[in-house]
């Protein structure tokens, strides 16, 4: 799997809508001044942030729906159950379609950073709910119910704030939720690596606790494993992962909630010492494929990365399902 993200990651940056020999990239990579200025600047400023972008996307988002489907026991949990991209889509839709009204395109806009910034701050709004209940509530399914409510009260706020807005403002919030690895610049791709190895570490550091608890509550409590604990640093690392990856490429579908499935059926294993490190590799090659999908080699538009997520990920998991006539959990 190591090597398949490594090829399609050089595969990633290699294709587009300009061809660019593959000898050049190489040489853009290496600091050799003598190739076109026109793609050395594609290249260093637009698809290798797109194609680390897309590495990080995916593996993110793959752990953060791996660590929801073990703290609930349900494989149809996501990392965005809690809320936490609704939150997301919520501050960008203050931004975009209420902005002009409430004072905060003048507010947030600070150099192309408004729509991050709005989405962040709605994550971090929705996050902080979370966690107050979280330490009132015992109960994960109680958990997991209060956040799809979230989600709801969210895309109720969302759709009225859609129907008083103009066309022109409906339209960039929809483009805002096709999701885009594009738009990706050096500076802001430093923040989300920040983000990323803060969320993974924060998952590793608790792999014990999540083999335990598979086994049950009440086991784990017997092996010494904090429940409270555990879940707060797996609402916290999710929550980072999630709530930056929507931050700053916009809300990516289908991911986070089919890879930890196609991961399960390919490896059959149950223990995370397995599943996280498959499931950071099996999330940036299926996020690099879709991108790859997506940009259409030779031509000069670029299809919505949310709608090819699911064009390609669907199809896989109903065959795996049907082919092993049980789901692994």
């Amino acid at each position: 799997m190591g090597v398949g993200v490594l090829l399609l990651l050089l595969l990633n940056i290699g294709l587009g809508s300009v061809y660019i020999p593959l000898s050049a990239i190489f040489q853009v990579i290496l600091g050799d001044d003598s190739i076109r200025e026109a793609w050395t600047y594609i290249i260093l400023d637009y698809r290798i942030p797109k194609a680390l972008a897309a590495l990080m996307t995916g593996s993110g988002l793959a752990v953060a729906g791996l660590m929801m489907q073990t703290l609930f026991k349900n494989p149809l949990a996501g990392p965005f159950v809690l809320g936490i991209s609704s939150g997301a889509s919520l501050g960008v839709a203050f931004f975009i379609l209420g902005g002009s009204a409430l004072g905060l395109t003048a507010l947030l806009s600070v150099h192309g950073w408004g729509t991050i910034i709005a989405a962040s701050l709605g994550s971090f709004a929705v996050l902080s709910v979370v966690i107050a209940v979280a330490s009132r509530v015992r109960d994960a399914m109680a958990l997991l119910i209060i956040g799809l409510m979230f989600g709801s009260l969210t895309s109720a706020v969302v759709s009225i704030l859609a129907y008083f807005s103009p066309a022109e403002e409906l339209q960039r919030y929809m483009f805002w939720s096709f999701g885009s690895l594009g738009d990706i610049s050096w500076s802001a791709l430093g923040i989300l690596w920040l983000c990323y190895v803060i969320g993974i570490g924060l998952a590793f550091s608790i792999t014990k606790n999540l083999n335990s608890l598979l086994l049950g509550d009440h086991y784990a409590q017997t092996l010494g494993v904090s429940l409270q604990r555990s879940r707060f640093v797996i609402l916290i690392s999710t929550s980072i992962l999630a709530g930056s990856l929507t931050a700053f490429v916009g809300p990516i579908a289908f991911v986070g909630l089919a890879v930890p499935h196609l991961i399960r059926q390919w490896f059959t294993a149950s223990n995370h010492w397995t599943l996280l490190p498959a499931c950071i590799l099996g999330g940036a090659l299926l996020m690099l494929l879709c991108d790859i999908l997506a940009q259409l080699p030779g031509l000069p538009i670029t299809l919505p990365i949310n709608a090819i997520t699911s064009l390609i990920g669907a199809p896989v998991v109903i065959w795996l399902l049907i082919r092993k006539k049980k789901l692994l959990f």
